[in-house]
């Protein structure tokens, strides 16, 4: 008995050459334990050298093998090859520019974390030797869920909202805003309120939970940008009933 074999849809585009993105198909032996990536790899390795991707942990810890199989965002490296039928689809993620086959643009993600300012934010720093800013195990499991997030852009594919509104932050940099917002040791919720309140901050978020269903560590992006925009709403209260004593 031979090799189990099945055919791959591989998404190609090559900015020299094509105008836009073109299908290629490929028949290739595969094994019962292969994940999504290896049979990328072998496509890549034994039949077809031309093709790009990324990929490097293997171990769904680096973020970098997310791709579109059979039209949903997977993270490649973790997805197991068993759970397709003899043709499986393979494209680049939805939402971002391709930048060649299945390589897409990250520019634009990027900017949009800096924006949130995903560091901690103080105004007094401690002396040397009074040793680092201490946390509780509760105060450490309040943002352990949301610290979870491996950048993998999953959420980004997913997200309707990302293609209809190039200009929404996005799933991810908003929790990661929300994680350092609820940080015990962080100050910087203020400056960061404006920019999650502002053009393309929480309450552009349709709350479609697409970005949640697509994480691989179950970080709940979505929840972390409802409590957002619940603590935006109690920022704004406050305001309106006491202007001078806003803040958080």
């Amino acid at each position: 008995m031979g090799a189990q074999k099945k055919t791959f849809i591989v998404t190609r585009f090559d900015p020299d050459k094509d105008s836009v993105p073109r299908k290629e198909k490929y028949e290739i032996p595969v094994e019962p334990h292969w994940k999504v990536l290896d049979a990328v790899n072998y496509i890549k390795d034994e039949v077809d050298s031309t093709l790009s991707h990324r990929c490097s942990c293997r171990m769904a810890v680096c973020g970098s093998c997310g791709m579109s199989v059979n039209g949903e965002a997977k993270l490649t490296c973790k997805t197991a090859l068993s759970d397709y039928g003899d043709t499986v689809e393979i494209a680049p993620l939805a939402n971002f520019p391709i930048v060649r086959d299945l390589v897409v643009e990250l520019e634009a993600f990027i900017e949009k974390f800096q924006k949130v300012k995903p560091w901690i934010i103080r105004d007094d720093v401690n002396d040397i030797a009074a040793g680092p800013y201490k946390q509780s195990v509760e105060e450490l499991n309040v943002i352990k869920q949301f610290s979870m997030c491996i950048n993998c852009m999953l959420c980004y594919a997913a997200c309707p909202q990302i293609g209809l509104n190039p200009d929404f932050i996005g799933p991810a940099a908003l929790a990661l805003a929300h994680r350092y917002n609820e940080d015990s040791r962080d100050r910087g919720a203020d400056e960061r309120r404006d920019i999650l309140l502002g053009v393309g901050g929480t309450y552009d978020c349709t709350f479609a939970n697409e970005c949640s269903e697509v994480c691989p560590k179950d970080v709940d992006p979505a929840i972390a940008i409802q409590r957002e925009k619940f603590l935006g709403l109690i920022h704004w209260a406050r305001n309106f009933v006491s202007p001078k004593k806003g803040g958080r």
